[in-house]
């Protein structure tokens, strides 16, 4: 009864936080003021090819779960269930919330926007069903790469930021604010939603995706210390 119990409450914080994960990232593009450089590629491709910004996402998410194959990464059910539900809540959030104008609505829904983000980052990760293909991405071409985890992630959103601001993807204010304030954010809200470990669970935090963290186990705490 109590592994039933512990189960639907993972399976709650994951799926939680994935439709407020992408809810967050709608909140961004309608401040306008720059959103994180996963969403920045996203929306410049959006630009160009007149998909929605939320089905784009989970284009790219499929495709770079592609890449997990050569680095031998496994997904789990949080990677699979990310690539659809975040995007997909994304667009549906655009739908529902018109675009704003004037700062005095545009700077709450950013700050709002991030904030929701670090809530749905300690859900997610809370729930321990597996990274998100980004992330897994980042972690993987560390350990075939043996580059520290920061330089790997550095190079992989720089990489993604560059083309997605080329693309037409708006970088901006918000960008900066998303950058320094969500990793202390997604902290909080890891020890606020964390659930009571099982015997046979050993799991760590790293933090990866614009300072999203990822569920590792002992070789992770390794990681997290680069």
């Amino acid at each position: 009864m109590e592994g039933q119990s512990r189960t639907v409450r993972r399976l709650l914080h994951l799926y939680a936080g994935l439709a407020l994960y992408g809810a967050s990232a709608a909140l961004q593009v309608r401040a306008a003021l720059g959103l994180d450089p996963w969403d920045v590629l996203h929306q410049g491709i959006s630009r160009h090819t007149g998909v929605s910004i939320g089905l784009v996402s989970v284009a790219v998410g499929a495709l770079v779960l592609l890449l997990w194959w050569p680095l031998r990464q496994r997904p789990g059910l949080g990677t699979v269930s990310n690539v659809f539900v975040v995007g997909l809540s994304m667009d549906a959030t655009l739908a529902l919330l018109p675009q704003p104008h004037g700062l005095g609505v545009r700077i709450p829904l950013l700050v709002a926007g991030v904030v929701l983000g670090g809530v749905a980052t300690g859900l997610y990760i809370t729930a321990g069903y597996g990274p998100g293909p980004r992330d897994g991405l980042m972690t993987g071409l560390h350990r075939r790469t043996v580059r520290s985890i920061r330089l790997v992630r550095t190079a992989i959103e720089v990489t993604v930021l560059a083309v997605g601001f080329v693309l037409g993807g708006s970088v901006g204010v918000g960008t900066v604010v998303y950058a320094v304030s969500i990793g202390p954010l997604a902290q909080f809200f890891l020890q606020l939603f964390e659930l009571p470990k099982s015997r046979t669970e050993d799991d760590c935090v790293v933090v990866a995706r614009g300072g999203q963290p990822v569920t590792d186990t002992a070789e992770g705490r390794a990681i997290l210390r680069e």
